[in-house]
């Protein structure tokens, strides 16, 4: 199947090489237009790691070069570059096509799903909790793949839609999803805003001068406390919107096959294993930049909605804003569209199972 990979970093590249490695023929196209240039010559991507091999890959000059013929449509990109890359693809989706987001933050699936009924288009959106694929790009035509994840939880705008997004998914990258009641619930299980919040926060001074830092070696205890401590609030903002969502330690556990506990213990048997790489190298990272006005200002709005304060993550959000003298909430550009923040609870619980059509015939 013709696959349209929008973004070229390293999820996009991980993506393209195991969708190529599966059969399918990926087409990438990095909004920028800087990267793939080696690709576009005619390079095969190499990956490292998990997989491994040169893969056929080819790059599209435009969004809507890349989007026509496709079967599925991955948005594979850092939340903040979401809006602009849905901008440019949304007027050229087609009926028959499969819109995938990998991974759903800020509640970009429903920000594309809106442009999608705004054209009258039967076009479903699949959003996953995580990645497939996770790892660094480390050239224009290499890619490190770190990890191959084994089970990833995904949901479809509108649920109706729910067996047409888990069939295409599956027929795409095999039998590795798990199918969640609905887009919030995939929202309620991404763990990365605040595992990065906690990780990037305790680092910080490391990251400012450029170190080279094990991730999982420097997830110490009082680390791993700050991490379940925010897990907490993200648990109960789940259990107040009704929804049963993996705890951090269920997702250590599933994910990385490491014996449960405390968190910092088994960010131990991580490092012990040479798993995890290294941390960020700068404050220029996405642990900030992409989670903090993405993953912890969409969990604050939540948890107010739910009557669950989160305090640690809107504490997070304002000590990134201080430390980088701006104000990473105001960053976000999907929410004010969404109209999230005028919600009530249960309307946004309508809006992730029904869509944005059946809220307009309403």
């Amino acid at each position: 199947m013709r696959v349209a990979v929008l973004g070229a970093g390293s999820i996009a590249y991980g993506n393209a090489a195991l969708l190529s490695s599966l059969g399918h023929e990926p087409v990438l196209w990095s909004p920028s237009g800087k990267s793939g240039r080696s690709l576009a010559k005619g390079e095969p991507l190499t990956a490292t790691g998990s997989l491994t091999g040169s893969f056929k890959v080819a790059v599209a000059a435009s969004a809507a070069e890349a989007v026509a013929g496709a079967g599925a449509v991955l948005f594979a990109l850092p939340a903040n570059g979401h809006r602009a890359a849905m901008d440019a693809a949304a007027p050229h989706l087609a009926v028959g096509q499969v819109v995938i987001i990998s991974s759903h933050t800020s509640f970009s699936g429903l920000y594309i799903a809106r442009k999608i009924a705004e054209r009258g288009l039967d076009v479903p959106v699949v959003v996953w909790g995580t990645t497939v694929t996770a790892g660094r790009r480390t050239g224009d035509a290499s890619v490190n793949v770190s990890t191959v994840r084994s089970k990833v939880d995904i949901a479809t705008i509108p649920v109706s839609a729910s067996k047409r997004g888990l069939t295409i998914c599956q027929q795409l990258f095999g039998d590795r999803f798990v199918q969640r009641d609905d887009a919030l619930a995939i929202s309620l299980s991404n763990l990365n805003p605040q595992n990065h919040l906690g990780i990037a926060l305790c680092n910080f001074t490391r990251m400012e001068h450029g170190e080279t830092w094990g991730q999982n070696e420097n997830n110490t205890d009082s680390v791993g406390r700050l991490l379940e401590a925010l897990d907490a609030e993200r648990l109960a903002i789940a259990e107040a919107a009704g929804y049963k969502v993996r705890t951090i330690r269920e997702h250590y556990n599933l994910s990385f096959h490491v014996e449960p506990g405390p968190v910092g213990e088994m960010a131990r048997q991580l490092a012990a294993r040479g798993n995890g790489g290294n941390g960020p190298s700068s404050i220029d990272t996405r642990y900030v930049l992409e989670d903090a006005p993405f993953g912890l200002h969409p969990t604050v709005l939540l948890g107010k909605l739910a009557g669950r304060p989160a305090t640690l993550h809107q504490a997070g959000v304002d000590i990134f804003s201080a430390l980088y003298g701006r104000d990473f909430a105001a960053e976000n550009d999907l929410l004010g569209e969404i109209g999230l923040e005028a919600m009530s609870l249960a309307e946004l619980k309508s809006l992730v199972r029904d869509g944005w059509a059946a809220k307009r015939a309403a």
